[in-house]
């Protein structure tokens, strides 16, 4: 697998850490760390599961609203007297239903997953507020918060269970017949049917994974405060569907890497805070971001302008 846009993503963290570490070492600082981790874990979570999807060669602009959803499942349960346990399995399950949804209509109805998930993520946001009618989930039960284990101990949790699963990914991605099916599916769905895959279902279990995901966000992202808003992760398909793109993966399926996606996340958290910390206005991180994001897409057409020379080269 080409490791190239991880190895300029890491050039390009070094780039901005140098800088940092000369004029605002601040920003190293345990506490910022911890903040910058509390704040972009669930984008990373998130974003494992839009991988998948976009390595399929879909995509999932709803994530934003799963999220919503599912945080607001988990508040309720917590709030229901359900156990913490039986909590996360409820907003798991209730994510990979929304996703499975919309796997179905792009697997199985054929419609594109763009306007498939346009469609849901609109529907999505207005049952919510239908429901909840704009209200907030309150009095989470002191085990909900921070899962019971307390705010000092609860970064811990957090980043043994995101390292890991990115581990897992990771390993998985370059070991597991599962995963070549996903790759094979998005660079080419007619042939990977003509190797004996069936890309339906593989779209279908993309789908799935990737709304599991989004509520594991949720549910993480929900423990942490005393109150789950209705209307949590506006925005967040952005983040997300950035950081996969930035790290790498081709938007037309078949090209990513989960450690591409983990730089993604990490570069694109850390522009805001780092401006922050050099005395620079905050309102350029939003351009900041699209000059990243720019980048990343005519690399990608660059790549791929190569690659369509290369076989004409050889035919």
């Amino acid at each position: 697998m080409n490791r190239r846009r991880e190895l300029s993503l890491a050039a390009a963290m070094a780039a901005l850490c140098v800088p940092l570490a000369l004029l605002a070492p601040g920003f190293f600082s345990r506490e910022n760390l911890n903040d910058l981790f509390l704040g972009n874990f669930p984008v990373l979570l998130a974003a494992m599961g839009a991988t998948l999807v976009v390595v399929a060669g879909e995509i999932d602009i709803s994530i934003g609203s799963i999220f919503a959803i599912c945080g607001v499942i988990a508040g309720t349960a917590a709030v229901s007297g359900l156990p913490l346990s039986v909590t996360f399995l409820v907003t798991c399950a209730a994510g990979a239903l929304l996703g499975s949804s919309n796997g179905a209509l792009v697997a199985y109805a054929g419609l594109p997953s763009i306007v498939v998930t346009l469609a849901t993520m609109v529907a999505g946001r207005e049952a919510l507020r239908w429901i909840t009618q704009g209200a907030w989930v309150q009095g989470l039960p002191p085990s909900f918060q921070w899962l019971g284990l307390g705010q000092a101990r609860f970064p811990a949790v957090a980043a043994v269970l995101t390292l890991g699963l990115q581990a897992a990914l990771a390993w998985g991605s370059r070991h597991l017949a599962a995963f070549r099916a996903v790759y094979a599916t998005g660079s080419d769905a007619e042939a990977a049917r003509l190797a004996g895959i069936h890309p339906a279902r593989v779209k279908f279990a993309v789908f799935a994974a990737g709304g599991a995901f989004a509520g594991l966000a949720a549910f993480m992202n929900a423990v942490r405060f005393n109150q789950v808003p209705s209307n949590a992760g506006i925005g967040l398909e952005m983040k997300v569907i950035a950081a996969v793109v930035v790290g790498g993966a081709a938007i037309g399926g078949g090209r990513g890497s989960f450690g591409g996606t983990l730089l993604g996340v990490l570069l694109l958290a850390s522009v805001g805070p780092a401006l922050v910390f050099l005395g620079v206005s905050s309102y350029w991180e939003r351009a900041l971001h699209g000059v990243i994001i720019l980048l990343a897409v005519g690399v990608e057409a660059l790549h791929r302008g190569q690659g369509a020379r290369g076989r004409r080269l050889a035919a």
